[in-house]
């Protein structure tokens, strides 16, 4: 029976997101955000399925957007350098999805939805918003939901470790129960783990400075400011370092590439933000004076942050001795393969040598120095790509989209794109800005252009017209 209604469940998924691919698409960011508040505490025993759910909605997506295009013979990949360097790294990820020492090739393709099925909102986006204001209209919704998940984190901090607000989803639950840090429990938000939801901070916080450098209403500014001031208290209470760390590091980045650009945008830009940064930070001193305080202490007694980063990036030269020039197989290394072994009875297949926590070591495992290679080869030239993308761009706010979008991946570099699926979806939509961004300043430059074309032919061959308005459709 529950075989059934599942299978009905995902027929129904994949009929709407066919029908309704637009809306699939932004649907998927908003399950990226609820979709541990479901597994953790509305369906529990329905997990697995759960984290599934978005996949299965992009599934009915893809098959419409890309069925189309094939079906119509509109299909053109260009050959530019962003796309040889995906195909390339894609086509290693598919040749050691049927490495041996995997033990079945199910644990590969299972390791080839973690690496590449987000890939295609790479090149989808750019169909789904068709203006530079209905772009801005969607992260501005979509940056709202901070606020309630904002507010069941502040719920969390505050209430004991013990308490099932405070519960991993089921499946891969911490050992020893529930982290913590000066007796206060480390939040997820309405994530499933303390990682998804540091990472998604992190996001939130570039997309929300930017909207800070662009005009808008007094109440959205507002909105903006008290978002900004939910993830900063959001990031103490996670306990985490490396996600403040890296807010802080995107912040002066930010400021400079926009003062490397244009000075006087630059300085107005500072003059802008400082106040701001004062009045949060008597604010967050003064309501939330335990977290800062928490957050303070933990950072204080480790002083391992630069040892990690050292080992981020010397860990993967450890372990090509293991394999020589080959891997383990896509997906060898991911969290939930021995659970997916488990539940299929699937052979253990090869034991791997070494421990490993960074993805880098991971993906170095996995694909081998080949791989490896391959793999950050192309992530480094979506970084390169984005920065050429703000240079060239005029338009402000898609001119601090690319460039948050570059900050974030270049600061996230040894970031886990392939092991946490919540910050897969977000990595490859910002991703898309490369392709997306261009186009949408094309389109309002040619509107701008139609409108001025309109206006003046309607001056010189209409001129005792006074409405305004071109008598040409």
């Amino acid at each position: 029976m529950k075989l059934l209604i599942g299978g009905i469940a995902i027929l129904v998924i994949l009929y709407l997101s066919f029908f309704y691919w637009k809306s699939a698409i932004k649907t998927v960011l908003l399950l990226v955000v609820i979709e541990g508040a479901l597994r953790k505490w509305v369906l529990p025993q329905a997990s697995e399925l759960i984290y599934f759910l978005k996949d299965f909605v992009l599934l009915g997506a893809y098959i419409r957007y890309y069925g189309t295009l094939v079906f119509q013979k509109k299909l053109a990949i260009k050959n530019n350098f962003i796309n040889v360097m995906c195909f390339l790294a894609a086509g290693w990820c598919i040749f050691q999805a049927f490495n041996p020492s995997l033990g079945s090739p199910i644990v590969g393709i299972f390791g080839l939805k973690a690496y590449l099925f987000y890939t295609p909102l790479m090149w989808i986006l750019t169909d789904v918003f068709e203006s530079e204001w209905e772009l801005y209209q969607f992260l501005r919704s979509h940056l709202l939901l901070i606020i309630p998940v904002g507010i069941i984190g502040a719920v969390q901090f505050f209430s004991p470790p013990s308490s099932p607000i405070n519960s991993y989803a089921p499946g891969l639950e911490a050992i020893g129960g529930v982290a913590t840090f000066s007796k206060f429990a480390r939040i997820t938000g309405t994530f499933p783990y303390i990682n998804n939801y540091a990472l998604y901070l992190i996001v939130c916080f570039g997309l929300l400075i930017t909207f800070l450098s662009i005009n808008q209403s007094r109440w959205w500014k507002l909105a903006t400011i008290g978002e900004i001031f939910m993830v900063v208290i959001n990031l103490a209470m996670t306990g985490s370092r490396n996600p403040v760390i890296s807010s802080a590091l995107f912040l002066c980045c930010y400021l400079g590439a926009n003062f490397l650009t244009n000075p006087a945008r630059g300085l107005r830009y500072i003059r802008q933000f400082l106040p701001i940064a004062i009045v949060l930070a008597i604010a967050a001193l003064i309501w939330f004076r335990p977290a800062i305080d928490a957050f303070s202490n933990r950072a204080s007694s480790n002083n391992d942050v630069s040892h990690r980063i050292e080992n981020s990036f010397t860990e993967p030269l450890r372990f090509f001795q293991y394999k020589d020039l080959d891997g383990y197989g896509t997906g060898a290394t991911h969290g939930a393969t021995q659970q997916l072994r488990n539940t299929l009875g699937l052979p253990p297949g090869e034991p791997i040598a070494t421990g490993f926590e960074g993805e880098m070591g991971r993906i170095a495992l996995d694909l081998g120095p080949i791989g490896f290679t391959l793999w950050y080869g192309f992530r480094v030239s979506m970084i390169i790509a984005l920065w050429q993308v703000f240079w060239k761009l005029q338009k402000p706010f898609l001119k601090n989209l690319a460039i948050a979008a570059c900050l974030i991946q270049a600061i996230q570099i040894v970031g886990q794109v392939v092991t946490l699926h919540t910050f897969s979806v977000y990595y490859w939509f910002l991703s898309s800005f490369i392709f997306l961004l261009p186009r949408l300043e094309q389109m309002a430059n040619w509107q701008q252009q139609l409108q001025w074309w309109q206006i003046n032919v309607q001056s010189t061959y209409h001129p005792n017209s006074s409405d305004g308005q071109s008598e040409f459709p």
